[in-house]
């Protein structure tokens, strides 16, 4: 056990979460095969690989919106079942997907609180304790944030990321699942999402990151799981690797070791 451990409670100790052997089959075909992750307070975890290497089945079975066929699911030590989207929002568990899902046509209270709005005792919608509410999330992940009488469409893409965070965040999630987060964005615009990602994990909050972005995944991850034609191919942590040796987990499948100086300098053509 490293000082660190040492130093650590039994309780931080235990993984927010852990997939354990899990398998997702469409057809034939093994999309995820037999996959061990896990994941700890406050740190980002970085899931990458290349097109079709089975990122986003994984994560799919743990916001339930694929179940996997076989496999455990832990949260805080304890077994879970999720077998839709609802059950992982039980368990404190939200995904912001690179599409958003957000309604253009409104606010970003009203889409802070989409589905789960507030009313006041006469049943009508309780505009003014949303948007206070809206304001007081806001204030925490991005000061800056004032568009709050604003329709969504006419938002910035960071401003629409940090609506979509803030959403997630109010209703308490514990483990955030990140799609791709700062896909087409701006540099500005891209940091501010990073600027985010860097709050929540100061809070304690978990977060998955799926991207297709090396330097995304090295400036904000502390550990990175390389996935491979359906499988790990092995978690590193960040500072112990550079960019080309993730790349080579990610082109070549191999783990650091196995890779050898000949095939990371074909990796540069």
């Amino acid at each position: 056990m490293s000082s660190g451990e040492a130093n650590m409670t039994t309780t931080e100790l235990v993984p927010l979460v852990e997939m354990r052997d899990i398998r997702v089959a469409f057809g034939g075909v093994h999309a995820v095969d037999g996959c061990t992750v896990d994941l700890y307070r406050g740190e980002v975890v970085g899931l990458v690989g290349g097109n079709g290497a089975g990122k986003s089945t994984l994560m799919r079975a743990l916001s339930g919106a694929h179940p996997p066929d076989s496999g455990e699911i832990r949260i805080d030590g304890q077994p879970v079942s999720i077998t839709n989207p609802r059950d992982a929002k039980t368990l404190a568990i939200e995904t912001i997907y690179q599409t958003l899902a957000l309604a253009d046509n409104v606010d970003a209270p009203s889409n802070v609180f989409l589905g789960r709005e507030v009313t006041t005792r006469l049943g009508s919608l309780d505009d003014s304790a949303m948007e206070s509410a809206t304001r007081t999330v806001m204030g925490r992940l991005n000061p800056n944030f004032t568009a709050f009488k604003t329709q969504v469409k006419s938002l910035s893409g960071g401003q629409r990321q940090a609506v979509a965070i803030a959403r997630a965040v109010y209703f308490n999630a514990k483990i955030l699942i990140m799609d791709e987060p700062t896909a087409a964005l701006g540099p500005a615009e891209t940091a501010q999402v990073r600027a985010l990602i860097r709050q929540l994990k100061s809070e304690g909050i978990g977060i998955f990151l799926v991207s297709h972005d090396i330097h995304d995944v090295f400036d904000l991850a502390d550990r990175i799981s390389v996935m491979y034609h359906g499988q790990i191919v092995g978690t590193v942590n960040k500072d112990e690797v550079t960019i080309d040796q993730v790349l080579g987990m990610i082109i070549l499948g191999k783990r650091p070791e196995e890779v050898t100086q000949k095939e990371l300098a074909k990796l540069h053509g």
